[in-house]
This record gives structure tokens, sequence and C-alpha cells, in this order.
């Protein structure tokens, strides 16, 4: 099988000897996956939005590092700065990172990947009200996309993790996500002999460690960057990028009257904090969110606000997929403070919460000007093979969305 043409030789002589998987049958839940023999190495070249540093790492290259942030919060108008991004990682690491990603190996029955619930296809999330683990056990809350998750400094729903190394601990060892063990993790992984080789041409050093597992996931994670889309461009100057509808919008989401960008702040739209929004209550026990996960009382309910880029792509909407369609979600906000919740909560709804008595045509026109939020040039390329043998983890939505005939 021919290399794919974004792939590199390794940069050791060490590694010209070919690195080949045998033409083996590997059954896993998800699927038999036969392994023709094929070569891995691993790219020495950024990925897309990326450049290399006289260190060898790879850091971002963005118009918005030009723009400042009005005392340092990411707070201002279409011209404010980033936050600061997990970068530096070698091109071997990210390539690395990728391969794992989307490798069921790092499950504990072989069934599912990261990419299971994080499907570039879904804007790396599943399409699901809440995602599902090994053996199709249904979790809490559903998969949030990780679009740009490199700038954010809250993580998981309920923000209780602070880096992509402690939240990934997470969905790998929970018993209803992909239920493996830090034992069982590095064993699978050492008995790969490809692994093996490909770690080593990444980080060096003699057998793999969790550590190096954990900052190659956190590598390939950070790389996922979504920062050109037609809003983009209209915030760097094209007017013409948005049309009249989707300027209608902008201005609306930023008003005073519906306050959208307090919490969903440019660039990044997400002011990386809690907010308690009211969120009606689903079947089932109440979920107290940050308040549950070391947080103050007054956080019963609350949730980090996520960002709006590629929200077109992640339905169904909030933290347990209450809202199937992204016109029925910004319609919520247009209730009235608590409208959605049970008699019995009396949450500390956050003040930016009120009752704004928005037009139909204002909410059509936000819904209009979230699209232009859309971009996925930068969408990383699913491995056609992986070192294990196994078939590459995709969201079921996905898989049935490419067997369905071309419109």
């Amino acid at each position: 099988m021919a290399l794919r043409e974004s792939q590199l030789t390794l940069r050791t002589t060490h590694y010209f000897k070919r690195l080949l998987i045998g033409a083996t049958i590997v059954v896993g839940l998800n699927s038999v996956a036969f392994a023709e023999p094929t070569a891995f190495t691993l790219s020495d070249t950024c990925p897309a939005s990326f450049a290399l540093d006289a260190a060898g790492g790879c850091r971002l290259q963005s118009r918005y590092r030009d723009y400042g942030s009005l005392h340092d919060k990411g707070v201002g108008g279409l011209k404010t700065g980033l936050p600061a991004l997990r970068e530096g990682f070698t091109p071997q690491q990210i390539d690395l990172g990728r391969l794992l990603f989307f490798d069921p190996l790092l499950s504990a029955d072989n069934s599912i990947a990261c990419s299971s619930c994080h499907d570039p296809a879904l804007g790396f999330s599943d399409g699901r009200a809440v995602a599902a683990g090994t053996g199709g056990a249904s979790t809490q809350r559903s998969a949030p996309s990780l679009w740009n998750v490199g700038f954010l400094q809250k993580l998981t729903w309920d923000g209780s993790k602070t880096s992509l190394e402690e939240q990934m601990r997470g969905p790998l060892y929970s018993p209803f996500e992909m239920a493996t063990s830090p034992r069982q993790l590095i064993e699978d992984l050492n008995a790969n002999e490809i692994y093996q080789a490909l770690f080593n041409d990444a980080f060096g050093g003699d057998g793999i460690t969790l550590d190096q597992i954990y900052t190659a996931l956190a590598a390939f994670e950070s790389s996922l960057i979504s920062l050109n889309s037609r809003y983009d461009l209209y915030a760097h100057g094209v007017h013409s990028a948005l049309d009249d509808q989707e300027i209608a919008g902008l201005n609306v989401f930023r008003s005073f009257v519906a306050r959208c960008a307090e919490c969903h702040t440019p660039p990044l739209f997400t002011n990386q904090q809690i907010a308690v929004i009211g969120v009606p209550e689903l079947e089932g026990e109440f979920d107290a969110g940050a308040a549950a996960a070391g947080g103050h009382t007054s956080q019963r309910g609350g949730f980090r606000v996520p960002s709006l880029r590629n929200i077109t792509r992640t339905a169904p909407y909030m933290h347990a997929g209450n809202f199937v369609a992204l016109r029925e979600a910004v319609a919520f906000y247009n209730g009235g403070r608590g409208h959605g919740l049970p008699e019995t909560e009396a949450l500390k709804i956050h003040w930016h919460i009120w009752e704004p008595k928005l037009a139909d045509h204002e909410l059509d026109s936000i819904v209009a000007f979230l699209d232009a939020l859309t971009d996925e040039g930068f969408r990383p390329q699913i491995p056609q093979s992986l070192p294990s043998g196994l078939k590459p983890g995709r969201a079921p939505l996905a898989m049935a969305a490419a067997r369905s005939p071309k419109q």
C-alpha cells in the first residue's frame, strides 16, 4: 500500500527499516478489520495554520495574535486577541496523537476510540444527546466539540478539569466510556511494535509511558483550530463576507438587549466561565453541574459556557442534548429567567439571562449569524489504517451518513 502524500520518511536511519503490521484479522467489538501490510511514519510537517519555530515546535499563525485584549480578559470588539494556546508540540507528537485519537486500541474491548464520541464529520462531537461508551452504555452528558480546545482553561461540561491531560483520564478510565486502565493501556501499546517505534520517534527513550500517551493526545487535540470562518473574514475587515441578515444577527448577538456576547465572547465565542442558565430538567435526576464537581453551591445547575464555533455541526444542544435544533436553543434564551425549570429548583441564574423579548426575525438573524461561524477548513485527515489494525473509530451517525447515497 502506497504511503499517503502527507507522510514523510522517518528522520533517523534507525527507522528506515519498514515497520510492517502483518496481514492478520483483528477482531474487535466494533468490526472485523483486515490489516494489510502497511508502513507507518510520522509527519515532520506542522498541521495547517501552524509553523515550525526555532526549537522544532509548532506555533499557531493567526491574525488574531496581532490584536490586543481588554484587561487581558479577551473582552472587546471584533478585533480581540486570543488567549494562550497549548502549542510547541513537535509535528511527530501531533501526528502520533492523531493515530491514537482514532484508534480503538485505547478502549478496554477495542470497540471505541476518542473519535467515536468526537467525530470530525460532526464538529468533533457525536450527534447524540448524551455520549455512549463501551457496550453502548450511556453517559450523563453530551460529547462537547473539540474545536479550539487547546485555548480552553476549563474543560468538561462542569469545568472541573484544567488541562487536556487531566481531562482525558476521565473517558479513558471511566467504566461507562472507554473503560481501560493505566496498566492495560500501557500493555496494549507496548505490545505493538509499530507503536513502540512511533513513540520512540516522537519522544525518544525506550518504551511507552502514560505521560507520553497523554502528551501525544493533547498535542493533536490542541492542533484542532477553527478561526477562518466567514465571520473571521468580516472581523478582519472583509465586509462582504457576511450578508445583511448575518450582520443583523451579529448586531443583535452583541447588543445589550440580547447579551449573547457577554458569555459567548469573540473570538472563541466563550468566556470560559461557569454559567447557570436554567436549562430544562430532563427525565431522571437533576444534573447539579459544577456544584457537584467541587464548585460552590451557587453553581448548582451551572455548566461551562461552550464555544459557538461550528455550532451548526454539533446538534443536539446543551449539556444533555436538551434542544434538537439550533433555532430552538436560541429561542430558549428568549423565554425568561428560569422558565424551563421545575418549581422545586431555585437556581442562582446568571444575571445575563433575562427576558429580552426578541422578535422572531431577530432570532432567525442570530441563527443565520451563527452559521457564519462555521469553519472546518483545517479538519484533520482520518487515518486510512492504524498500527493496531483496527478500523478508525467513528460516531454511528457519521458512519450512517457516509453509507447513505449522495443526493
